[in-house]
């Protein structure tokens, strides 16, 4: 217990720096996509080709992306539903901001330090169904919702093959299902990679963290916050209590479920002419809630 206590210190001990050196001045907020870039299209990738190389991947693993888009559904359905009195910017808005889990800075982090490899292995396979959730699915969704335009299939996919995390999940999955190896140059580099990527992720999140919210805003915050834990409650029991998987995977998919929502989806609610202040404040306090949350399990899970 103490040692989970203590690399969950550490974890948070990294963000607090990259928040404080925000503060200070050594990074500035448009610093964070500098961060962002280095963590999720450099350390991220190493750790996914480290955590696959040389696995057997049991095919009912497959049906993990299935599963992922299933709880993606859910909670754009909710945020549906749960601004259907509200005006047609803040139904697209929940939908949106409710999507999709933080899965590539955030939750493959944890299960890199606290789970082992096969937890790397069951999230990145799940990932695969998030990714187009988070990248594209949920966002056009709320478009379509907001101004009325068509669901864009091929605006999903150009945004998925852009993802250069999603297509390295890809080229690993194939190469462990037809037992091709990892060149061994190929695993020397990624392997310096992911020792990185945990401190990369922590200090990009610290960085990114922000908290601005107008005190008629906190109502809006307080549904959404409310409605993606209640669900992701519900998801982490029938992810350990009814999943035919083993203990580690299943321990891996609870951690999951209380996952911050996904990092991209700022920038997808500027993109959509939303509210981006409104959008980190609830990324952002979602952050605090996932560490507290994930803390606790570990501790009662491990």
């Amino acid at each position: 217990m103490l040692d989970i206590i203590l690399r969950a210190g550490s974890f948070i001990a990294i963000i607090v720096l990259g928040y404080l050196l925000k503060r200070i001045g050594v990074f500035k907020q448009e610093d964070f996509g500098v961060l962002s870039k280095i963590a999720i299209r450099i350390t991220l990738p190493c750790a996914i080709i480290v955590s696959f190389s040389g696995k057997v991947i049991d095919p009912s693993l497959l049906s993990l992306p299935l599963i992922s888009i299933a709880c993606g559904a859910v909670y754009v359905t909710a945020g549906y539903l749960f601004h259907r009195n509200k005006t047609r910017e803040q139904q697209a808005f929940g939908m949106l901001n409710l999507a999709g889990y933080n899965i590539g800075n955030f939750t493959i982090p944890f299960a890199q330090s606290f789970l082992g490899p096969m937890a790397v292995i069951a999230i990145s396979i799940f990932d695969i169904g998030n990714a187009m959730v988070c990248l594209g699915g949920a966002f056009s969704l709320a478009c379509m919702v907001k101004d009325g335009s068509r669901f864009s299939l091929t605006r999903v996919i150009r945004a998925l093959m852009r993802s250069v995390p999603f297509v390295v999940y890809l080229i690993v999955l194939t190469m462990c299902m037809l037992h091709i190896p990892t060149p061994r140059l190929v695993l020397s580099v990624a392997e310096i990679g992911s020792s990185a990527n945990a401190f990369a992720a922590m200090l990009m999140i610290g960085v990114g963290f922000k908290l601005e919210a107008k005190r008629e805003q906190l109502m809006t915050i307080a549904r959404i916050v409310a409605i993606r834990y209640t669900a992701a409650t519900v998801f982490a029991l029938i992810f350990y209590f009814v999943l035919p998987f083993a203990l580690e995977i299943r321990q891996a998919l609870v951690i999951l479920a209380f996952a911050p929502v996904g990092a991209a989806v700022p920038g997808f609610t500027g993109e959509m002419g939303g509210d981006v202040g409104l959008s980190s404040a609830i990324n952002s306090i979602c952050m605090v809630i996932s560490i507290t949350l994930i803390v606790s399990l570990l501790l009662v899970m491990l």
